[in-house]
């Protein structure tokens, strides 16, 4: 544990840590490195915020991707994908709108059927 904890200290330490998590991010896709530190902040999250009697803000990221045809936005998704372990990615061809937002699909331990929150949509 200790000698983990050193790893995970001295990569910390690393002085230009976010530029490197995004070149190693999808390596085949050259330059676009802010759409990679982009996708980098959405897949670490932030933190939730409690604004006292304003409200509550979600640490949730949202990431919207817009672009000419051919720049790499499916490839880029597909590769967070990969690496994200809640990921879920949907073209939305094969998809209803209804699947796109909760679909029901059983329980591989007790084969119940079970509410299962859908994919958002990708255009």
């Amino acid at each position: 544990l200790a000698a983990r904890r050193a790893r995970v200290q001295a990569v910390a330490d690393t002085p230009d840590l976010y530029a490197k998590l995004a070149h190693s991010m999808a390596p085949s896709i050259w330059e676009l490195d802010d759409v990679k530190k982009g996708l980098l902040l959405q897949l670490f999250g932030g933190a939730n915020k409690d604004l006292g009697p304003h409200g509550k803000s979600r640490g949730e990221i949202n990431v919207l991707l817009c672009g000419d045809p051919g720049t790499s936005k499916s490839q880029l998704l597909g590769y967070v994908n990969k690496i994200s372990p809640r990921g879920i990615y949907t073209s939305g061809k094969g998809s209803s709108a209804v699947g796109l937002t909760a679909y029901v699909t059983r329980d591989p331990d007790t084969r119940e059927p079970v509410l299962e929150s859908g994919a958002p949509v990708l255009s």
